[in-house]
Parts: structure tokens; sequence; C-alpha cells
């Protein structure tokens, strides 16, 4: 079987006739595909997403003007700055690097207007060892992403600065995977985590399944997580020293963690789906197609993906079985209607990846890749890409939530032999550290439980503290007898008092209908999305609609009410509620209290 390596390599000797070399033909071929592929997705010159397209290519000569905001900074050149000049470069620098969450792009040799002036050989060397001594000065490292050519013996260069924050190993970011069932999700992350292409018949996703019966019948149910870790250069870890290495290992040697998670495709498992998109915030997703057509599944996480407001990229898989030029007039299709109003990007060489990932939230960007899982076309465009995938929250707003009091949603239960109960989930404010008194739940009656965090587990590994964005699983010691934990419950600081650490059966929520056949009516029952919680709830009133209830696209304040048991909700809160082919997104804008009620009832 095929190493990555020849990914990076390739030296296919001549008159091989392979199975590869007969479902993917020559070279040329390839090349000419791919040539073939990116005329089709541009043809169209009267689409407003041409222009767009051309505004953010390296190649043509221009960028677009510097951002104020974000993680991307032009600069001219970097020539003997003076001392004070100097101290406010750096100080820019770690601006930067803080609204990168740890990671900013330089563009050497471009004007804050965008314009690609280029620099002689003599003083980009000087410019880059400024950036050098800019980000020692931070602890930081550089690396060059790109160099482009210019008239004159002049140059530009794009350089990636990465600085660890102190509180950190690595720098995180979490990828949810997505696709109809039969797209090749696992096939690809068991591809991309363990260094060997598929045989073709499903080898290489084995070891993502949890269940027996995920092998028997080659689909996900659960929610499986996956790492794939980078050095310092871009290179993949997990497979760089050994072929055997633990998750521990991987994230101790990474400077970056990418953490996959492998969701469900088949529509029966479609609310354990939506509850990881809902309740582990992904900072983006993964939408994997098959070539050949685009399943209703694969629609309907789309629908979620854009409800839930989360960036997502396209992988169309298994081009080495059939020609992906359909399924992109389709996506074009799609991507550009009323619904979406994004840019579909075909992705078919490096400046493709690094403009795709500069601009992809400012110009709405899709980045779509075309790979095959056995012969490994195009796998390494996807490598790059996740090496340079920023989280996509600022270092600013990180630090502010770890100001605040924390927040654990809780989204999966283990029973652990000789440790007891193990939950796992998403740490949505604050810092938690082992040892800490927390309260757990709501349980029935909507009260907390005191325990103590005795053990923090992040990637397979022991760790001491997890901060706000993290997820972590952690287990617990207690006097009194545990009581049975579930899905959907909180932790909150011991110190909150009972109105504050409280459940609730009633909420008001600000929503908007995203599709209904008919309309909504006080009485419909849907299920309901808010973080980790996942829980039938009926509409128990509906203001300002009268009897004439609400239809698609139209907005409304909700009286909900949950069935089973009561949930933690607070203001602000988004929440996301379907039912069959119906739904709907909003905001919690009001919250009852159980004990409130009870207390105004009694």
């Amino acid at each position: 079987m095929d190493s990555f390596f020849d990914l990076f390599d390739p030296s296919p000797s001549s008159g091989s006739n392979s199975d590869s070399d007969l479902r993917n033909g020559n070279d040329d071929e390839s090349n000419e595909r791919v040539h073939t592929i990116s005329e089709l997705l541009h043809r169209n010159d009267e689409s407003s997403n041409e222009l767009v397209l051309k505004g953010i290519d390296f190649n043509r000569g221009f960028l677009p003007p510097e951002p104020q905001l974000g993680n991307i900074e032009y600069k001219l050149k970097l020539i003997n700055p003076s001392k004070q000049r100097f101290e406010h470069l750096v100080t820019q620098m770690k601006w930067r690097l803080r609204e990168g969450n740890g990671e900013a792009i330089y563009e050497i040799g471009v004007s804050d207007s965008g314009h690609l002036h280029g620099l002689n050989d003599e003083d980009m060397t000087v410019s880059l060892q400024t950036l050098n001594q800019m980000a020692r000065k931070l602890d930081a490292s550089t690396s060059i992403l790109r160099r482009k050519s210019l008239a004159d013996h002049r140059s530009v260069v794009e350089v990636l600065v990465r600085k660890i924050p102190d509180d950190q190993h690595n720098i995180e970011v979490r990828v949810a995977v997505l696709g109809g069932a039969d797209a090749g999700k696992s096939t690809l992350l068991g591809v991309l985590t363990q260094g060997e292409f598929d045989n073709g018949r499903g080898l290489a996703r084995l070891n993502m399944f949890r269940h027996m019966h995920e092998i028997q019948t080659g689909r996900t149910s659960c929610i499986s997580h996956e790492t794939l870790g980078f050095d310092a250069e871009g290179c993949v870890i997990n497979y760089k020293y050994n072929e055997m290495m633990t998750a521990e290992e991987i994230s101790d040697r990474s400077t970056k963690l990418v953490t996959f998670m492998d969701l469900a495709g088949h529509r029966r498992y479609l609310k354990t789906t939506v509850q990881a998109l809902s309740g582990y915030c992904p900072h983006h997703a993964l939408i994997v197609i098959a070539a050949g057509n685009i399943s209703n599944m694969t629609r309907e996480h789309l629908a979620i993906i854009q409800a839930l407001d989360i960036s997502f990229s396209i992988i169309v898989t298994k081009i080495d079985l059939a020609p992906p030029e359909p399924i992109l007039f389709e996506l074009k299709n799609l991507l550009t209607s009323i619904g979406y109003r994004k840019v579909p990007y075909l992705i078919s060489n490096q400046d493709d990846v690094l403009n795709a990932n500069a601009h992809q939230n400012v110009e709405q960007i899709v980045p779509i890749f075309c790979v095959s899982n056995v012969t490994g076309a195009g796998l390494d465009l996807l490598i790059q890409y996740l090496y340079v995938l920023s989280p996509g929250i600022s270092n600013a707003e990180k630090e502010r939530l770890e100001q605040q009091p924390i927040e654990f949603q809780i989204d999966e239960i283990f029973r652990v032999s000789e440790v007891g109960t193990v939950a796992g989930g998403l740490l949505c404010k604050g810092v938690l550290t082992e040892n800490s008194q927390v309260k757990v739940g709501p349980l029935q009656d909507g009260s907390f439980f005191s325990v103590t965090v005795q053990t923090i587990h992040r990637n397979k590994a022991p760790c001491r503290v997890v901060r706000a964005g993290q997820s972590a699983s952690l287990s617990f010691s207690t006097v009194e007898p545990m009581p049975t934990l579930r899905s959907g419950m909180v932790i909150l600081p011991d110190y909150e008092s009972n109105d504050v650490a409280c459940g609730c059966f009633f909420f008001q929520a600000q929503v908007s209908v995203l599709f209904h056949a008919t309309r909504i009516f006080k009485g419909f029952q849907t299920t309901v999305h808010i973080g980790s919680i996942r829980q039938t709830a009926i509409i128990e009133g509906i203001m300002g609609a009268g009897d004439t209830g609400i239809g698609t696209n139209q907005s409304a304040s909700v009286l909900f009410r949950f069935v089973r048991h009561p949930e933690y909700v607070r203001s602000g809160m988004r929440i996301l509620f379907r039912e069959g082919t119906s739904k709907g997104i909003g905001k919690v804008t009001q919250v009852f209290p159980l004990k409130a009620t009870l207390n105004t009832t009694g």
C-alpha cells in the first residue's frame, strides 16, 4: 500500500499497469482534468462571484486592501527600522497574533492598498530578517508559505507567524466532518490520520469505528474523535516518527492540532449529528460528497451548517471512480443560490489553498477539494489547507470568555472501571482546573449537585487545566452517591446561587422559520437543540400570531416547554429546532427557572 510520502515525491515507474493507473489514467490526463474543472467553475463571466475570485488571486498582481481587523498584515518593506519603529512593529504583530488566536499572515512587498510592489533579493532578505527578529521578541516562529516572482527581479513573500499561547501546548482547531452515508467520511479521516491510502474496499476506515455494528454495516452511528498533528514546518506528526504514535505523543509533538469529529451520515442518526454541531461548536466543517450526486442528506447537512453559521469547505471524494464535473456544476448552482449566496472556489494548487484560507470569512468563500482516498490525488492540498486553517476566534474574544464564570456543557457520558462516571463536553466559558468545586445539573427538580473535578483529559491525554473553547473529559469525586448524569447537563461554579444554577421547563425565544410545509401553531411538537441540549419541546404560545400561526421565512416570539426534564438555559443562547423537513433558528430571550415557577404557583 502506498504511503503519504509518495504525495510529495511521486515517482511512478513507466509502463505501470496497476489498478490505480487504470482508474486514474496518466498524469497528463489528471492535469487536463484539473484544468477543465477549474474552467467549469469560472466559466460564467456575468456571475457576481467571478469578480470576487479575481479580487483574491495572488497571481493577478494585487490583493484586496489590507483588512483593519483580523490576522492579515501587509508590509511594503521592513528595512532597518528605528528602535521606536521596531517596538511599534512588535506591538502590531502581537495584536495580529491575538486576532488570529496565535497565528498571523504577513505579506511582505505589498502596500496597504493591496498592490504587489515586490522587493529585490537584498531588500527581501533584510525584511525577512527583521520579521524574524520581531517574532523572536514575542517567542513566535516564522515559516514562508509562498514566494511570487515579479518583474525586474522583485518578489513578494507570504509568511506565517505562529505563537502558541503561554497557557497552551499547541493551537487547536475543531473540525466537524459531515456528509451523506457512503460519501467516504470515515475513510478520508482514516487516510489523513494513518498515512496510508485506502484499498478501495474501506480498509482505512476500520480504525474510525467504535462499535461492532459500525464495522459490520460500514456506517458511523456515533461521534468519533480523531486528531491530526503538525509540526512548525507543516509536516504531519501522526506518522513522521513511527506508525504507532499514541494520541498523547501526537499532541505533545504538535504545534498545530486539528481535532476531527466524524459524524454519522445516515438519516437515522441525524439527531446525534445536529447535537454534536450544536454542542461542540466546531470552528469549521468539512462536507464530504462522493462524486456522482448530492444526496438529500448532504443538502440537509448544508442547511444545518448554514443555520448554525459555521464556516465550511467541501470535499468531493471518489474521483478515481467517477468524474467530478457534474457535482461541481451542481455545487456551483446550489452555493450561489439565494439560500446560501456563497462563492465556490475550486482548489487546484498551493496558491488556491492560501488564497481561500486568507479570505474565506471575509468573502464568504467555500473551498472545494477533489480527492481520491485510493490514489491520493488532491490530499496534499487538503493537508496544507488544514495546516493553515485558523480557529476563527480572536484571542481577545477568547480571553473575554475565560474571564467569565465556568460553564461546561456535557455532551457524552462514560462509565470507566476504577474511575467511575466520566463526562465529555465543551467548556463554553471560564477556566476549569483539577480539584475545582463545581455544581452539576439540573436534576429532575431543577436543582444542582455539588462535586469535585478529580481529573481532566484533553485529546486522550491528562492535563491540569481546560480553558474556554476547549473540549475535555472530566472525572469526579464526591462524598455522597453520584447522581445519574445525562447529555445536556452543565457544570457551573459551586458558588453560583440557586437562582442562577437552576433548570427550567419554560423558556421564550425569538425564532425564524427556515422551512415548514404549511404553518406552525400552538401545540406544535419539535426537537430543540440548544448547545448540548437535545429534547422534545412543545410550543405553548406564539406572540402576536393569533390563529394564523407562522410559516416559512416568518419570525415571532415563541414560548417553549420541555417535555421530559428541566434544562439549564440562559438568555442569548442559540436555538435550532427541527421536525421532519421543518427547521427553524433563533435566540433565547427569557427563561423561567423551575424554582421561581414553583414559588409563584405555591
